[in-house]
């Protein structure tokens, strides 16, 4: 199925859950709203003419500007963008999906914007929802094991969102 036929079929069955497109990209992709992403993902694996039956990936990217001079000229609000990279074994097809959430829940420093889990859709889902909460700070609701896969338990901060400050110390070892 064509990308402009896959986003009339999303737009008309999923309404306002399907929040834009870009399929002029070199990899096209449609975006769905965070409520819609459950939904969205369940109808692209269960749909006999998708099949979507493989998660490749699921990756965050943060979208922030450090440089106060770039934050001035930037045509979009800081925010996180997770994305979502879908394969079809059976028809030999993929699609990216991408969710837009705010840096921040309520625009409360520290609070983990929530985002429904996909693993079970998905168990790959599981592992790649991990590591996007372990480093950009995503909460992934519904998730049966969320917590941290690549840093200690006790780290604090999440070291791929672009404000993070690497600690001086920890358990008593100093950075140089």
């Amino acid at each position: 199925m064509s990308e402009p036929a896959l986003l009339t079929q999303l737009q008309q069955k999923f309404g306002d859950k399907i929040a834009g497109s870009n399929l002029e990209n070199i990899d096209p992709w449609i975006e769905i709203t965070p409520a819609g992403i459950v939904e969205v993902c369940q109808h692209l694996r269960q749909e006999p003419s998708l099949a979507m039956d493989y998660l490749n990936s699921i990756t965050a990217v943060d979208y922030l500007h450090t440089d106060e001079k770039k934050a001035a000229r930037a045509n979009w609000q800081p925010h996180l963008e997770v994305v979502y990279h879908l394969s079809s074994m059976r028809h030999k097809h993929s699609l990216v999906l991408k969710v837009h959430l705010p840096r921040w829940q309520d625009d409360q420093v520290g609070q983990l914007p929530p985002l429904p889990s996909v693993s079970h859709i998905w168990s790959t889902a599981n592992w790649h929802e991990r590591e996007v909460y372990d480093l950009l700070g995503i909460q992934f609701t519904g998730h049966p094991d969320l917590r941290r896969i690549l840093c200690p338990e006790d780290w604090i901060g999440h070291p791929l969102r672009k404000d993070y400050q690497m600690p001086q110390e920890y358990h008593g070892i100093r950075a140089k």
